[in-house]
């Protein structure tokens, strides 16, 4: 089996962000960076889906996410943010994780598996206060790397 989504190490940061708007517009424009992707496009799908309610997960943890047109499989992004954000979350926590995903416009059961396994990864104490604590990017991308290919196996 192999993994339900894609991470490149380029799409993994620490960030410095103020609002909840801030967050999305810094991780269409890293969606677009790394995936080579159009930030308008992907910025637009990310809104549309947070306009049916936050895609704050809890527990610190958010999961902004879109179906978009011009993917082949779906594509993540992972922010640790260097103070809680606001988020309208659930559990009226801020949030110092954020977990993006962009999956193909038709990829409906596909999408679905995805969040499910990014939400069961987020849920776990222990991943989040090691994401939260690891030092740079670099760790955390290794930690995100090591779980995904292990659910993959």
């Amino acid at each position: 089996m192999t993994a339900l989504f894609t991470i490149s190490p380029q799409a993994v940061r620490v960030i410095r962000a103020e609002t909840k708007q801030q967050i999305l517009a810094d991780l269409s424009r890293c969606f677009a960076e790394v995936y080579a992707l159009d930030a308008e496009t992907v910025i637009e799908g990310i809104e549309e889906r947070e306009k049916l309610g936050s895609t704050g997960f809890g527990r610190g943890v958010a999961i902004p996410h879109a179906r978009i047109d011009g993917l082949e499989k779906p594509v993540a992004a992972f922010f640790r943010l260097e103070n809680p954000v606001e988020f309208a979350a659930a559990d009226g926590m801020p949030v110092d994780c954020v977990f993006g995903l962009l999956s193909p416009a038709q990829a409906g059961a596909t999408h679905l598996q995805a969040l499910a396994a990014i939400s069961r990864l987020m849920r776990d104490e222990r991943m989040h206060e090691r994401l939260v604590s690891a030092p740079d990017a670099e760790a955390i991308y290794g930690l995100l790397v090591n779980v995904i290919d292990r659910d993959a196996a």
